[in-house]
């Protein structure tokens, strides 16, 4: 804490107050609010019980088996063999984190999304004195679960890294407060991989130099820094570690693409078939474009082999649209140029639209 201890201080001096707010097993928690009889059963959502695809996400029943994200369906089936899994349902997702965010935003209206069930808040626009962060904190989480039922775990400090790391400390439904002037020695003690932009090769560089925390990465000098992680990413990594991250909410950063995908049960090399699920996808696409005021001039093919490799094929447009029929035209002729160049089943496709704009193009669908 800065002189003074209550925030009032360090709010003079120009501290930022922000908050990085991550829902609770997001996928799984709408499931069992739709499905109220999977609550007390581990829950998987994403793959399927006979271990094809991979965890989108658990809910914390499933968990306690180790069961977590980007895991195969089959290691999830391994160690919980009577755990349920469900498909995901992005439609449905999407439309509780449209709640979500507008729940959000009745209590603090500067916002940054980075996800459909995490971003971040700007309290100080609501706010001047870090020692009412906390109450503020706990409003968004009762406006979220008045509107919505879901609840959200926060990380309140004064940069996005300290916030984000904060936010995972006490789930579900916890708040992390991390004071002007603690955030180093709230980082230091957590292993050196929590730290986000450490992956596995700075981790395995890191502690054959027994540099296995946060705080060790911290502390490093520079001659020593340049010969573990030279360049500005060594740079950057310790600057977070030491609690400093000058980040700026990116508020115009909340959605930059809107896609949908399928994991077919069995590999599919029909191309009529092929074509029907992205024109129905397509429509999902075109409806969420448009319940969001939003047109699109990229239009993407997302292939996904028997062998798990993934191709896309994308085509950008002289005119934005919104128009199911014409996004699920060029998604199939997308997927034709991609199966010319490789030809196969596919165990996957997908339908994507990026360059989004605020305005609309008319088509002679509109009333």
């Amino acid at each position: 804490m800065v002189p003074g201890g209550d925030g009032r201080c360090a709010y003079r001096l120009g501290v930022r107050i922000l908050a990085h707010v991550d829902l609770d097993a997001f996928f799984a928690a709408v499931e069992e609010l739709e499905q109220p009889e999977l609550r007390s059963r581990p829950l998987v959502v994403g793959g399927d019980p006979q271990g094809r695809g991979v965890v989108s996400t658990a809910n914390y029943a499933a968990r306690r088996f180790g069961i977590r994200s980007a895991m195969s369906a089959a290691e999830a089936r391994r160690r919980c063999p009577d755990a349920v899994f469900v498909r995901p349902r992005m439609a449905l997702y999407r439309e509780y984190s449209h709640a979500v965010w507008a729940a959000v935003r009745e209590v603090v209206p500067r916002v940054e999304r980075t996800g459909l069930d995490e971003g971040y808040l700007d309290l100080r626009s609501v706010i001047d004195d870090f020692a009412r962060a906390r109450p503020l904190a706990e409003a968004v989480q009762v406006s979220v679960r008045a509107a919505t039922s879901l609840t959200c775990s926060l990380g309140v400090s004064t940069s996005k890294v300290v916030c984000k790391i904060a936010s995972d400390r006490r789930k579900p439904g916890g708040i992390t407060v991390v004071p002007p002037g603690a955030e180093a020695a709230f980082l230091a003690p957590l292993p050196v991989r929590r730290l986000p932009g450490v992956g596995p090769r700075a981790e395995e560089r890191l502690a054959a130099a027994a540099v296995a925390t946060v705080g060790a990465l911290a502390a490093l000098g520079d001659a020593e820094l340049r010969a573990l992680l030279p360049g500005a990413v060594g740079v950057l990594l310790r600057e977070r570690a030491r609690g400093i991250d000058e980040r700026e909410l990116e508020l115009d950063a909340e959605r930059v693409s809107i896609s949908t995908e399928e994991t077919f049960a069995h590999d599919v090399s029909d191309r009529e078939a092929l074509h029907a699920e992205l024109r129905r996808m397509a429509v999902e696409v075109a409806g969420h474009l448009r319940r969001s005021g939003l047109v699109a001039r990229t239009v993407t093919a997302k292939l996904r082999y028997a062998d798990f490799s993934i191709r896309s094929r994308s085509a950008t447009l002289a005119a934005p649209v919104d128009e199911a029929g014409r996004i699920g035209e060029l998604a199939c002729e997308l997927l034709d140029r991609g199966l010319r160049d490789r030809p196969g089943a596919l165990r996957l496709v997908g339908v994507g639209v990026s360059g989004l704009s605020g305005f609309r193009q008319l088509t002679f669908d509109d009333d």
